[in-house]
């Protein structure tokens, strides 16, 4: 886990902005951003912008609000989450295609997600409920993609348990970033010793929470699933 969760993490989301991402977004009437959230959003199906939000986390409400309101009306967001997981699928057949052994990383990942639970685990939810391609570099990109949003879904509720607000919780762990989650500057809260703490608490919380899904593997799946996310790594560059 400590190998390999903040390399998914980085890499889990790569294929949201890439120009075919976009290109596929256009093609139906949705920017870059709209298609984002519309897409990552839809495995939710047709819901209130609230739910999104919920499930989305460190996201200024008004600002998923306005866009999954204007994207809604232009395509339905199962639709547009259907096409979204395609484009994780496509871009891992166009950069993964000659990687070695991603049979052995597809069989690794591919238990630990069977493996998840996704009981209070909303976005993991909608996306462990959906297909994988049966190529194995398409299958590749959706697991590195699927296993984000395992752990993503999981850091909400641990720091939910905290009793860490989620605009506190950007604000922390990545705070030149909240501008394009939609918070202001004057939304922006003081951070103390006492909100750092429980973080750090939020932080071990959430390894206690997907520990069990990593611990299914025994020694060749794990050496398989280090070696794999450190090949991708190597040639999947976040943009």
């Amino acid at each position: 886990m400590a190998a390999v969760c903040p390399n998914i993490r980085d890499l889990g989301w790569t294929y949201y902005f890439v120009d075919e991402t976009v290109q596929v977004g256009e093609a139906v009437g949705l920017d870059a951003l709209t298609f984002y959230v519309l897409g990552r959003g839809g495995v939710l199906g047709d819901v209130e912008p609230e739910v999104v939000t919920s499930a989305f986390g460190y996201f200024n409400p008004e600002m998923i609000t306005t866009i999954w309101e204007a994207g809604r009306a232009i395509l339905s967001p199962r639709e547009a989450g259907r096409l979204h997981w395609a484009c994780a699928a496509d871009l891992g057949r166009k950069v993964f295609s000659d990687l070695p052994d991603l049979e052995g990383f597809c069989a690794a990942a591919g238990a630990v997600n069977d493996a998840a639970d996704s009981v209070a685990l909303t976005l993991f939810a909608g996306f462990h409920a959906e297909p994988l391609v049966e190529d194995l570099p398409g299958r590749a990109m959706q697991l590195l993609a699927i296993l984000r949003e395992f752990r993503g879904s999981a850091h909400l509720v641990a720091v939910r348990a905290q009793g860490i607000a989620l605009k506190t919780a950007h604000a922390i762990t990545r705070p030149n970033d909240m501008g394009m989650m939609g918070w202001s500057e004057a939304d922006t809260p003081t951070i103390g010793e006492a909100e750092r703490q429980a973080m750090a608490r939020a932080e071990a919380l959430t390894d206690d929470l997907v520990r069990p899904a990593y611990a299914v593997l025994d020694d060749a799946g794990r050496r398989s699933l280090v070696e794999g996310v450190d090949r991708i790594k190597a040639i999947l560059v976040p943009r």
